[in-house]
């Protein structure tokens, strides 16, 4: 009973901080406001609604269980997941957070997974895409995209490594949900395929519908999610609560050999992953290794921006939030660990031969290179899908609620 009147002090507390710290630096609130906005409008949400919406519709035909029954000698014995697992896993890595989540809470809420399993396949299905890895990160920011390739080595060994240790998650209470169905068969799978189809038995065009209205209702929230975090980070800053916790990380960096200049970045990174990556890329104290090391711990770790998603979209299914939560800090440390160890035998010996760490090299910055290609097609098509698909969103909402 104590415990939750001090949760209540302290959560009301927060709030009215935040009230107050709107009022005081308005200005500020609304520069970060629509920082949040433009990335939700130009980037996430163009980039991460065709995944959504092919997702529904491969879960609703009963693709994803034909996926299953063939992954799953791969996936039963690797991650204590059913071979389903791998089809989310897929998905996680090519289309970014919180893909993993939402993919994971639909197999939950058919009942494809057990409450145990989506534990432990939530813990390493949420990643970052690779666009954002070279695009945003390594070329946007370092201005170096043969540096994507350690941020990327390190961000998906890591996330192999967290799901290889989930698998020991929950064997006291197991409830796994198993399927006797003996060796994989092509002939096994397609009935399964069309079984599945069958039990769903939704019209082609009412499932699209549904498929749509669903990724845009969660685009929305990771929209809101977005520009909020980033207010609240600014507004940390501010208030000088980013340098007060800034202070006491030096220490512990230091002790790792890493400069002090970086925990303010760091602390950043661990409210909002694109400001934190930011900041660590204009660190000049900084080697270009200690950089990546820092930056492949906010990628890791997500940011509470993202497991604030990430929690909402649980929050729908019995789903515990903590086993993720504790991932991401064993993502974060492996991840770092990982660009630390490969970075003498790959980038210092194959990427690094006629340059120092800190050297931007050139032939990358051009407008010809494909990630500049990819990043302006996006950036400049990416307002027109989003304002496209918000108003087929309204319209569908219209006629449901006309009915």
């Amino acid at each position: 009973m104590l415990r939750s009147k001090i949760k209540t002090i302290i959560l009301a507390l927060s709030v009215t901080l935040m009230a107050l710290s709107l009022i005081s630096f308005p200005q500020e609130s609304v520069d970060a406001s629509i920082r949040g906005l433009n990335m939700w409008w130009e980037i996430v949400f163009p980039s991460l609604l065709p995944f959504f919406i092919v997702s529904e519709m491969l879960i609703g035909f009963g693709v994803v269980r034909f996926i299953g029954v063939l992954l799953e000698p791969l996936m039963r014995p690797l991650f204590r997941v059913p071979g389903v697992g791998g089809f989310v896993w897929a998905m996680g890595m090519a289309s970014g957070f919180p893909a993993g989540a939402k993919l994971t809470a639909r197999l939950r809420q058919e009942g494809q997974i057990s409450k145990t399993e989506a534990e432990r396949l939530v813990s390493f299905t949420n990643c970052s895409n690779p666009l954002f890895i070279f695009g945003a990160v390594s070329v946007g920011f370092f201005h170096n995209a043969k540096l994507g390739i350690i941020l990327a080595l390190a961000h998906y060994l890591g996330n192999f490594t967290v799901g290889l240790i989930m698998r020991f998650y929950g064997r006291n209470n197991e409830d796994t949900n198993k399927e006797k169905h003996g060796k994989p068969s092509i002939r096994y799978a397609l009935s399964i395929l069309h079984r599945t189809r069958l039990n769903d038995n939704r019209p082609i065009g009412k499932l699209l519908g549904d498929a749509v209205m669903s990724s845009i209702s969660t685009l929305l929230m990771i929209g809101g999610f977005i520009i909020l975090f980033s207010v609240i980070n600014k507004l940390l800053y501010h208030l000088g609560i980013t340098s007060f916790l800034a202070s006491g990380l030096e220490v512990l960096l230091t002790g790792f050999g890493l400069p002090a200049e970086l925990s303010t970045p760091f602390i950043s990174g661990i409210f909002e992953i694109t400001l934190g990556s930011q900041l660590t890329s204009q660190v000049q104290e900084a080697t270009l290794m200690q950089q990546a090391v820092i930056t492949s711990f906010i990628l890791a770790f997500s940011g509470f921006s993202v497991q604030a998603q990430v929690a909402s979209i649980l929050a729908q299914t019995d789903i515990d939030f903590k086993p993720f939560f504790i991932a991401r800090i064993f993502h974060g440390f492996f991840a770092a660990a990982y660009a630390a160890i490969l970075w003498n035998p790959i980038f210092e010996r194959f990427y690094n031969t006629e340059q120092p760490s800190n050297a931007v090299p050139v032939v990358l910055l051009g407008e010809g290179t494909w990630f500049q290609k990819w990043f302006t097609i996006i950036s400049d098509a990416g307002p027109l899908i989003t304002i496209f698909a918000l108003l087929s969103y309204t319209m569908l909402l219209s006629r449901r609620l006309g009915k």
